[in-house]
């Protein structure tokens, strides 16, 4: 591959566009070539995404597959669930590095289609981009990003899945308001949001099916159970996983199952401590902590990730330094944003 790629954003007003492009802009691989967005084209990325004034000159662009095909090397698109599906059949047969952070191509099309209520357009197998998990991505033209929620509750559980050693799970996430996207709601709202958590979809969310599609591919559980919350907090979410074990373990059992697992997995760190979203806001890493419970077969887990960079773009990233062969970490290696 190339020493530097041109890279394209496709549907780059939100915040997730917005932090692909700050990550991009700092990263020794990648010339940020394209950022499209059907209602801003014309307009300066930096008047969308202030945060980026004097680092970029460029400006939004309508979608032209075409021109994706003949300027770009990779691009990500950051479209709502469901457009993906339309757009990825223009682009898939060339030489095009393709991520996608939609939920289109996460799931088997019939199980998609029974969770998010679509049709699917463009039914075929897609890798799925939880890289500490499939390390397959390497090498793949066309990834498929994971969900936020999925992402911490996955690398939390996976290890003692992957050993047999649990058969229920149960997950409990507190997301950041960004979590919901880029325009305002209720649940964003500030008079309903502060000094307020706000539980929601507390056992049909759609992202518990990608937790269950990957705890399963690892060994399999007789239950996964996921219930979502808001917090007034902007970035983060903070995962409690009570997880069952079938075997009495020391502490020293499980750290040595999570040290081993994640051997090679430059950006999940384990720490003794209950994990902050402090120490990993702004930043790609997964920080996991876990106690056992002395009265029961439970283990508790917390991990801990920024849900816009190891959740979204960073994870994306992540997925391109593979797809291209630089190092996982290239513009990557950044510490949090603590406090």
């Amino acid at each position: 591959m190339k020493d530097k790629v041109n890279a394209g954003i496709i549907g780059a007003s939100g915040y997730t566009g917005g932090e692909l492009m700050r990550l991009l802009l700092n990263h020794p691989h990648v010339n940020l070539e394209m950022a499209t967005s059907r209602k801003l084209a014309g307009q300066n990325v930096s008047k969308k995404h202030a945060h980026l004034a004097g680092l970029t000159d460029l400006e939004f662009e309508e979608l032209d597959p075409v021109a994706v095909k003949q300027r770009c090397d990779v691009v990500f698109l950051a479209v709502p669930h469901g457009s993906a599906m339309d757009i990825v059949p223009q682009l898939i047969d060339s030489d095009l590095l393709i991520v996608d952070l939609s939920a289109d191509y996460r799931l088997d099309v019939e199980e998609f289609e029974k969770v998010y209520g679509i049709k699917h357009h463009d039914p075929r197998k897609v890798v799925f981009g939880l890289v500490e998990l499939h390390p397959e991505v390497k090498g793949e033209t066309f990834v498929s990003n994971p969900g936020c929620y999925p992402t911490g509750a996955t690398l939390a559980a996976a290890p003692v899945v992957n050993a047999g050693l649990a058969d229920i799970a149960v997950f409990d996430s507190k997301s950041g308001i960004t979590g919901a996207g880029v325009n305002p709601s209720q649940a964003s709202h500030y008079p309903n949001m502060a000094e307020n958590i706000q539980p929601y979809k507390l056992t049909t969310h759609r992202h518990r099916a990608e937790i269950w599609q990957e705890l399963n591919a690892l060994g399999g559980l007789d239950s996964v159970n996921f219930t979502p919350h808001i917090i007034p907090a902007i970035r983060g979410i903070l995962t409690t996983a009570h997880l069952f074990l079938n075997e009495e373990c020391s502490e020293e059992d499980i750290r040595q199952l999570y040290d081993s697992f994640y051997s090679d997995c430059p950006f999940v760190r384990m720490v003794d401590d209950i994990p902050a979203l402090g120490n990993v806001r702004g930043s790609n890493f997964c920080d996991i902590g876990f106690e056992i419970d002395a009265n029961s077969n439970r283990l508790v887990v917390i991990s801990a990730i920024d849900n816009l960079v190891k959740g979204a773009s960073g994870q994306a990233i992540q997925n391109m330094n593979l797809m291209c062969g630089f190092r996982e970490t290239d513009g990557l290696w950044n510490a949090g944003l603590a406090p």
